[in-house]
């Protein structure tokens, strides 16, 4: 099924001068592979086109299911030079959780708030 990052995981985020730091950590250990495979450091830039201006490197730490990005030239120049609000890191962080992912039907009761039923 394809569905949006925040039902796989859920992030936390930090940001010094232009570079910004977002941490993206699966709710269950079975969820992580899929997260691993399909949210690279490609994917993690594409996502964020126009606004993510320079590198992104991805760390996995996967003995606690956390993909790490630091993703530099994201700040606008810098949190105190920038007069775009929205590229703090937590605004960044919010935004990744729009990304879309495939994960099997058979993973479904591991999602969270996520209803596989019609409403």
């Amino acid at each position: 099924m394809r569905l949006k990052l925040q039902h796989v995981a859920h992030v936390r985020s930090g940001d010094k001068g232009n570079t910004s730091n977002i941490a993206v950590i699966a709710y269950e250990p079975d969820l992580y592979p899929h997260l691993k495979t399909q949210l690279t450091a490609e994917r993690f830039k594409e996502f964020y086109a126009g606004i993510v201006t320079g590198m992104v490197i991805r760390y996995a730490v996967d003995h606690l299911g956390v993909l790490n990005f630091v993703a530099h030239g994201a700040l606008g120049g810098g949190v105190s030079r920038s007069l775009c609000l929205d590229n703090y890191g937590k605004a960044l962080s919010s935004a990744i959780l729009g990304f879309e992912l495939e994960i099997p039907d058979s993973l479904g009761n591991l999602l969270h708030n996520y209803r596989t039923e019609e409403v």
